[in-house]
């Protein structure tokens, strides 16, 4: 409890600072920013008064202080866009911008639009009168560091969305292997019950009882001890062997037809010829007997369930089909994934479980084959043939 207790301060305490160093970093850009488009203002300022000082001093003869004026307006703005615009509509002197674009009237006013958004325009007066309008814009530097902030931004996302999925793949292995732990632990737990039960059974042989019953008990056992080397294998890779696909299935769809409700109406159309695939027969009964269990529960215990096993030309198809509640296009996928359920008990780890199987294992395919709400699901795997 205390543990959990400081690994919870200990990680309000990063987020927080995090937080707070976030945010001096975009109010130092933010700050920066305006100090540095007031330094602009400045400079344009500067020209304008130079501006002014040539326009008074035309005719003056005094080249020292035209040659003063000439270098302010010459050397004051060697990045920033700007332009004059006379009262008259016509263009005066203008930097780093395209001259032909400024002899497009509509261009033209595209970049007094622009410029105005950026920064206020300067009237240069004469004498009471505005003689001209300085246009200009932000320079390159400033629209730079406009985006940075937001390239800021965007590097702080990447970086919490990669540590957030390292985290989370961190947690999903540590569950992974408890679950692993846990699934063995359980395999080994029935093994000792179940050696008691061969036991029990090999005396009741031996006694007068109905041969029935034994057979019956028989095949219990056996279903438990495939129980047990199912969750054996968990977390480990499956040994597959060239295995009869027919019977393998036929058994399984079989074994639980005779264990289930009445109300189910049962069928199958299963070729007679054999048909071989590399399987690991105990996880491929695992995957049937989750998909025919997984029918029954959206059937609500009744209804008509169908299996179709049919071979085209490398590959097997079996189609399980009910006519339960069916689901929507935009659950086809969803339902595979781990924890995923409709219902109001269960894991929702069936068709999880099933589709590691198949394509994980097997190296084959599992898919929502078709479905319509209130009519039913067909569920298909896709195996190749050895």
């Amino acid at each position: 409890m205390t543990f959990s207790l400081n690994r919870n301060i200990i990680r309000w305490i990063i987020i927080i600072s995090s937080f707070i160093i976030i945010s001096l970093i975009l109010w130092n850009t933010y700050t920066f920013f305006q100090k540095f488009k007031g330094e602009e203002r400045v400079k344009m300022n500067t020209w304008s008064v130079a501006q002014i000082d040539f326009l008074k001093n035309i005719d003056d003869l005094d080249k020292d202080v035209n040659s003063v004026t000439s270098h302010v307006l010459t050397e004051m703005t060697t990045s920033t866009p700007m332009f004059v615009l006379y009262n008259d509509g016509s263009v005066g002197t203008s930097i780093n911008i395209d001259e032909e674009k400024l002899k497009d009237s509509i261009q033209k006013q595209r970049f007094v639009e622009k410029f105005s958004n950026e920064n206020e325009p300067i009237e240069v007066i004469v004498g009471k009168k505005v003689i001209q309008t300085i246009y200009y814009g932000n320079s390159p530097l400033l629209n730079k560091l406009k985006y940075y902030p937001l390239a800021l931004m965007l590097i702080i996302f990447l970086f919490g969305a990669v540590a957030y999925f390292f985290y989370r793949s961190s947690k999903n292995a540590a569950q992974n292997k408890l679950w692993t732990g846990m699934a063995k632990e359980t395999a080994h737990q029935i093994g000792t019950p179940l050696s008691s039960l061969i036991g029990w059974a090999e005396i009741l042989k031996t006694e007068n009882v109905n041969p029935n019953y034994i057979v019956e008990m028989e095949k219990d056992i056996d279903r438990l001890q495939t129980i047990t080397e199912r969750f054996s294998k968990i977390g480990s890779v499956p040994t597959l062997k060239k295995i009869d696909i027919v019977e393998a299935t036929k058994s399984s769809y079989d074994y639980l037809k005779s264990r289930s409700s009445k109300l189910i109406n049962f069928d199958s159309i299963i070729p007679e010829k054999e048909i071989h695939v590399s399987l690991n027969e105990q996880l491929f009964s695992w995957t049937i007997e989750n998909l025919v269990k997984n029918a029954i529960d959206a059937m609500k215990g009744k209804g008509d369930l169908k299996l179709q096993l049919t071979q085209l030309e490398q590959q097997v198809f079996i189609n399980i089909t009910d006519t339960g509640k069916g689901i929507s296009k935009q659950q086809f996928n969803k339902i595979f994934e781990p924890g995923y359920t409709t219902k109001k008990r269960g894991w929702g780890l069936g068709l999880s479980l099933a589709k590691r199987i198949i394509e994980d294992y097997h190296n084959g395919r599992i898919r929502v084959l078709n479905s319509e709400i209130g009519k039913g699901t067909t569920i298909q795997i896709m195996l190749k043939t050895v």
